[in-house]
């Protein structure tokens, strides 16, 4: 358990499901402070109020992280409702699957918009206040689709390169601010429920039914890397199930 005085403000993005909602639910309970952002509000509302029934501090905002707009008053929410931002998790994600062939523009396009300028708009909106306190932390939340490309993948592991590249150039530029990337493989989560190609979705889900490890596992690794001394940045962490090839 943290202490008060080891507490810190962290906002979490795609927070009503999966990996989000793990992560809020196990930071929650190290007793950190956390604002919770997505676009299903109703959902947070649950996690939230079920949080704080345990004594969580938990607060959210509505946010569609393919809207400048909405990040930068997500992130000044929460740092009016903490008094500071102390780490960002940029998790909001979308993988609609499908061949190159299929031309299925509108799916890049949402990935592009939420896995790559969502991520650059969370950076945006949370770093010069960062840079003001002398220091922060950002937690990228990538894929193992950033370390290797899959058929009807591609351009999913484009985003997810994109945002392995633009943590290490941010953790370059920084010196007082710790810059994370968290690439998990198969994980139970709403990943393959939307878009994409029939075939390439349901060969998704049935791989993941076969494979998947809970979202608390990637959120046990969030946790680790959030709670080291400042001194201390871990740049990367990729988990994997035991079993994925």
């Amino acid at each position: 358990m943290t202490t008060s005085a080891d507490s810190k403000s962290v906002l979490v993005t795609g927070a009503s499901s999966g990996i989000g909602e793990a992560t809020a639910r196990r930071l929650a309970g190290l007793g950190h402070r956390v604002f919770l952002g997505a676009r299903r509000t109703g959902r947070l509302a649950a996690l939230a109020a079920e949080l704080r029934a345990g004594g969580a501090s938990v607060a959210h905002r509505e946010l569609d992280v393919t809207s400048l707009d909405s990040v930068h008053a997500f992130a000044a929410a929460g740092a009016e409702e903490y008094g500071r931002i102390d780490v960002l998790i940029n998790n909001a994600g979308v993988m609609p699957l499908s061949p190159i062939g299929d031309l299925r523009i509108a799916d890049w396009e949402q990935m592009i918009d939420v896995n790559l300028r969502g991520v650059l708009y969370g950076i945006a909106a949370v770093l010069p206040r960062m840079q003001r306190q002398g220091g922060g932390h950002i937690v990228n939340v990538s894929s193992v689709s950033g370390h290797r490309v899959d058929p009807t993948a591609a351009v999913y592991s484009a985003t997810k390169f994109a945002v392995a590249a633009l943590s290490e150039g941010l953790r370059q530029e920084s010196r007082d601010i710790r810059v994370t990337v968290v690439s998990p493989g198969f994980t139970r989560s709403e990943l393959t429920d939307r878009g994409g190609s029939e075939q390439a979705q349901a060969a998704a889900r049935a791989a993941a039914e076969q494979l998947a490890i809970p979202a608390s596992a990637i959120a046990d690794a969030i946790a680790f890397a959030i709670d080291r001394p400042a001194n201390v940045d871990v740049n990367e962490l990729i988990v994997r199930p035991t079993a994925q090839g």
